[in-house]
Order: C-alpha cells, then structure tokens, then sequence
C-alpha cells in the first residue's frame, strides 16, 4: 500500500498550467473547481450555455466557456461528467484540441478500463478519484480538512503524470487527507462492485426488505421506517468513525449479540456466491457492455426500474417524517 500526504505533492508545477474542468457545476465539478481556485491555480469550467449549472458557476465567480473553447485552451483537461456521456463529450469536443503534452484526467476509470475512450499515446492520462462528493470535498477543504481519494497513472506521456496527479490532488484537499495509490482497472472494478453489491444496491434492497418484512407482519409502516431506514446513519457514521467493532462496542450487548448470531442469515453463503457472479461480470466487462447497450437504447430498463422502486411504500412514509424532522 503506497499512501501520499501534503509532504509528497508540489503544487508549483500546476502553477503554470490551466486547468479546465468539464462539467464543472457539477455533483463533482463544483467542489474541486472551487478548491482549486482557492489553492491559487487557474482554472476554467465549461457547461452547457444558457443551463443553470451555466449561471451556477458564473454566479461562483469561475470562468465559464464550452467545452471545445476549455479544451482548447486548458493544459489540463478534467473530465467530470456522467461515465456515459464522457466518450461523445471527448470525441466530438475534446479530442479535436488535444496537444501534444496535455493531460486528460479522470475521477472514475471506467471509460478509460472498459476502451470508451482512446487517448492519443502523446499525452498524460491519469485519475484522482475522491472517496466523497463533491459537497463533501468542498465543505472539508473549507473546515482546513480533506476527502481520501485513489490516485491512478494510466498514461505517463511526459514523464510528470504522477507529480501532476498529486499536485491536483492536494489542490482539492484530498492529500490532507491521504491519497492511496491504485490502477485504473482496480478502482473501477472495486467501486462498480460497491456500489452494486453494497453502497447501494445491497444497502437499499436490504432496507425495503427489512421495511417490507414489518409492516407484511402488521407493524406500523412508520415504525417499519425509523428502525430499518432512519436509524441506519448512526449505524454508518459508527462503523466510519471506530469500525465495525467499534459500532458493536457503542450499540447495546443485546444488538451486538443480535448482531452476531442473526447477520449471517440474512448474508448468506448464496448472498456471497451471487456477489462473487457480480464481480465476476464486472471483471469481464459483461456488465459495462449491458450498461453501455441500456443508453444506446434510450434506458427502458434502467427508467422503469426507477419508476418502480420510486412507488414503493418506503418512499411515501420516509417523505412524509422526513418532513417532520426539522433537523434534517
């Protein structure tokens, strides 16, 4: 494990670079512009003209052309928008401006793993890839803090990709933080099986059916929801700070033991078996070729399974005491 801190990276050698961040009003692109315009660097951000993301950044003081304007007059080009837009956003108003030393860089590896996009051998490819979102990075760096993020050097054109790499890195915050060394075929694959097998699909079909299994029992619907839902973020926020034995530690003996005896028959040795099939068609690229194949055909699947799951009675119940927290 390679881990590197503010100590191994020189934000000098970004400061005679432009960085241009495509999508830079984005879920991502907003807080690392932002970071680093306030690290001292130049930097520009394209967006479509006349949208509101366009009036979002101009409203934060950036700078903000198209994107073929951005490439053309960035040294360091940040591709920051959704993984299935990138390679026709890169093809058609990237690709054309490309010089000879430049920089295309990536918070996800999955166009560059999956061959969506091709670079030319004559430049530098690399990835920093935030472990939070872009909120979250922006709010850190404010707070003298920072998010951990992947570092990753696909193509080292120049012989400097790295030294760039972590000069961004530390101009978003994140080497405050740490910055853990990888390739771009291990980030992609571990962060689509995440969030596939854990992060949110595990996560979220285990929640409606924990929601599902009470209120079928005849329990409150809004009781269902406090205990399998609202609750979970202490849960999480327990396991982030001290780890999993550290939450059981917090918890009473009678949900460690709960804990304990109860867990591995919900996450069952099929449960682990159907896991290893999702890796699996991560690995072999069944599943990019489906999810490239869903948005070639205008994402029938992806848009009626959201419609359903957005009709479940879990959404209608949590609406409604969410609005009574005015915490939240």
């Amino acid at each position: 494990m390679q881990m590197y801190y503010d100590k191994d990276a020189d934000l000098e050698i970004l400061k005679e670079k432009r960085i241009g961040i495509v999508g830079g009003a984005g879920i991502q692109g907003s807080g690392q512009s932002l970071n680093l315009r306030d690290s001292g660097l130049d930097v520009i951000v394209s967006e479509l003209p006349g949208t509101p993301a366009w009036k979002k950044a101009e409203q934060h003081g950036l700078t903000v052309v198209t994107t073929p304007e951005l490439a053309e007059q960035s040294d360091i080009i940040v591709l920051l928008t959704q993984d299935n837009v990138q390679p026709v956003v890169y093809q058609d108003e990237i690709k054309p401006h490309l010089e000879e030393g430049n920089a295309l860089v990536f918070a996800h590896g999955f166009n560059i793993h999956y061959g969506q996009i091709v670079p030319p051998d004559s430049i530098d490819v690399f990835m920093i890839a935030p472990k939070g979102p872009g909120s979250l990075v922006r709010s850190t760096y404010l707070e003298g803090k920072g998010v951990p993020a992947l570092v990753a050097v696909a193509q080292d054109y120049t012989g400097r990709a790295k030294q760039l790499a972590l000069a961004y890195a530390k101009g978003i915050g994140a080497t405050r933080a740490g910055v853990l060394e990888t390739t771009f075929r291990e980030e992609t694959e571990t962060d689509l099986f995440g969030e596939q097998a854990v992060l949110c699909g595990g996560v979220s079909e285990l929640i409606r059916a924990g929601f599902d299994t009470l209120v079928q029992a005849g329990y409150q619907p809004e009781c269902a929801y406090f205990e399998v839902c609202h609750e979970l973020k202490l849960i999480v926020d327990m396991i982030q700070q001290d780890g999993i034995s550290g939450m059981r530690r917090r918890v009473s003996d009678t949900a460690e033991y709960g804990d304990l005896t109860r867990g591995k028959r919900v996450i069952t040795e099929e449960t682990r078996r159907e896991m290893r099939k999702i890796l699996a068609e991560i690995q072999d690229g069944s599943f990019a070729r489906e999810w490239l194949l869903e948005n070639r055909v205008g994402r029938p699947v992806f848009n009626a399974r959201r419609k359903q799951d957005e009709e479940h009675p879990i959404e209608g119940v949590g609406r409604r005491l969410r609005a009574m927290m005015s915490w939240l």
